[in-house]
């Protein structure tokens, strides 16, 4: 598991279960890695301004993961973290790599609320 204050998802049923009860979710698929940490903490933060947003996090060694691993929007990517955004169940955007938290920001404001 992760050590984030982030919500977990731990299987790809627990991940299913997030974006259909959730308008809007962002999910960082990565490790305990210097550029995951960034984007935890930026969510950590974000989580306490931005209210229509379920942030969570997932490990991206476990077999699970392959829901975001294996998304056809993340096919390319070849730096962690995977960080997906869903909405209404749907995938509406996806990045890799480090991001600050006015990068993250910028995506909720322009693909979910």
């Amino acid at each position: 598991m992760l050590h984030t204050n982030l919500k977990h998802v731990l299987s790809a049923d627990d991940h299913k279960k997030l974006i259909e009860e959730n308008e809007n979710v962002m999910i960082c698929c990565g490790r305990m890695g210097p550029m995951c940490i960034p984007v935890y903490a930026a969510m950590s933060e974000l989580e306490n301004e931005v209210d229509q947003v379920v942030f969570a996090d997932m490990e991206f060694d476990i077999p699970d993961a392959a829901v975001i691993r294996d998304a056809p929007e993340c096919s390319n990517f070849m730096g962690l973290p995977f960080t997906v955004y869903y909405k209404n169940g749907e995938l509406v955007h996806a990045t890799s790599s480090i991001q600050n938290k006015d990068q993250i920001k910028s995506i909720i404001e322009e693909k979910l609320v």
